[in-house]
């Protein structure tokens, strides 16, 4: 059994019990802190927890940025704080398993937005009610549509908005204006279009990550949506559906047929092509958002590219199909939750709502290229022409299913692209191998959507 499939079937296997485990907890009912006025809280001698994801493009920042925080915490507090990291989604799931099976671990966690239903189904974390909305300094704080992914719905959150990252694409405007392109592309048959009259010699039309720990999956999704084909689809899970294998195969062949990446993108993360984009090697950076900023603005392309909505239209089409969303983006960003095992919750909604101030959000941006959750640093950047492209997706952006499933079915469509890797590399995923790992995929998530389910 290959690695990625052993851990799905452990993470399949885990969320059996951590169902289980939920089914005993105290999560769900709101209103679980005692502060209610946001008040001073007195931490001396405690020590928070914190989990988050490690922001691979700029790891220094990042370091810098926990001790600038665990100062100010301390300041405002008297504890400390320990931070934890986790580097890919199969890592964040494993760890949001374990702790809530065991009942012990970090008492805030920062999520990817798309883990916040799976972590939602576990019953595990603090449901924020009017007592916990205004420990965080109210919920008009926040950027209205930041919240859509917190909870299935209003009354049932557990979804703190910690920073907002619509993906967009980045071009280069020099390369674009050499080949005689005067707009970048709004339909997915002309991006390739136009990679391939921008591939020549050892410049390339696109810059990808194949192996990334977090793209792959989304440009999936994304094709899927735009063609009509949500993946799950109220009680079946649509996987192995013919508009999504379309999505593999244009996905795929980029590299394997069209020539339009360098062909070592087949190993690379996120930084990797970014690095190449910033080099001036790629006309186009698709599935990126401002939290490239920083690292273009430091580069051979500053001054030179620009961001623009990734296509809206689906391989193969002119059109979206009826139905169909022209969906410029998931949304996406980092949601914080709560513990509910936490015996210091107080604590970690004061922790949480130190790093949702304006303040702390613009510095946040201006290091790391994150769009604010705080709605009054939000307001501060909507003039940014530079971002602009950014806010626009954001407004476009189709949230994913909020189900407990999703996690698993989201681990399943990187599964697809991880065990291709050999082939990608090789220069060709054969007909047959792509529609045995969808099938084989798409019964694991079935049997994840329907446990979900019961």
């Amino acid at each position: 059994m290959s690695k990625p499939r052993r851990l799905g079937t452990i993470a399949a296997a885990a969320i059996s019990v951590l169902m289980l485990a939920a089914c005993g907890g105290s999560g769900g009912t709101g209103g679980t802190t005692s502060g209610a006025s946001g008040g001073k809280v007195d931490g001396t001698g405690k020590t928070l927890n914190v989990l988050m994801s490690v922001t691979a493009q700029y790891p220094q920042e990042q370091q810098a940025w926990f001790k600038e925080m665990s100062a100010k915490f301390k300041a405002e507090t008297g504890a400390d704080i320990q931070w934890e990291t986790f580097a890919s989604a199969n890592d964040e799931m494993t760890r949001i398993q374990t702790s809530v099976v065991s009942g012990q671990g970090p008492d805030v966690y920062g999520l990817g937005t798309t883990f916040t239903p799976t972590a939602y189904s576990t019953g595990a974390f603090v449901k924020l009610g009017d007592n916990e909305w205004n420990q965080l300094g109210g919920k008009d704080k926040f950027v209205p549509a930041a919240l859509g992914i917190s909870g299935p719905d209003e009354g049932n959150q557990i979804g703190i908005p910690f920073v907002s990252r619509p993906f967009v694409m980045a071009y280069n405007t020099e390369l674009l204006a050499a080949g005689g392109i005067e707009k970048p592309a709004t339909t997915w048959d002309e991006f390739t279009e136009h990679a391939k009259k921008l591939t020549t010699g050892d410049q390339y039309g696109v810059a990808v990550a194949y192996k990334d720990n977090f793209d792959p999956w989304k440009y999936i999704w994304g094709m899927s949506i735009q063609a009509g084909n949500p993946i799950i689809d109220g009680s079946k899970v649509r996987l192995d559906d013919p508009i999504t294998k379309k999505a593999y195969e244009t996905y795929f062949g980029w590299v394997t047929k069209d020539k339009v990446v360098d062909p070592s993108s087949v190993g690379w993360a996120n930084p990797q092509a970014l690095a190449a984009f910033a080099a001036g090697k790629a006309a186009y950076f698709p599935m990126t958002s401002p939290l490239s900023i920083p690292a273009l603005d430091a580069s051979a392309v500053k001054g030179k590219y620009k961001y623009a909505l990734m296509p809206t239209v689906p391989p193969g089409e002119t059109s979206n199909p009826s139905g169909a969303k022209p969906a410029t983006s998931i949304l996406s960003g980092d949601n914080l939750v709560v513990a509910d095992y936490s015996k210091q919750k107080d604590l970690a909604f004061a922790f949480v709502k130190m790093i949702t101030e304006k303040d702390v959000q613009l510095n946040y941006f201006k290091v790391f290229g994150q769009l604010p959750a705080n709605q009054a640093a939000a307001t501060e950047l909507a003039s940014n022409e530079v971002i602009a492209p950014a806010l626009e997706s954001g407004a476009k952006s189709v949230a994913t299913p909020f189900s407990g499933a999703w996690g698993d079915v989201q681990l399943s469509l990187t599964n697809v692209v991880v065990q291709s890797i050999p082939d990608l590399s090789s220069g060709a995923v054969s007909e047959s191998n792509l529609s045995q790992r969808l099938k084989d995929e798409q019964t694991k998530s079935q049997t994840a959507l329907d446990r979900a389910k019961k």
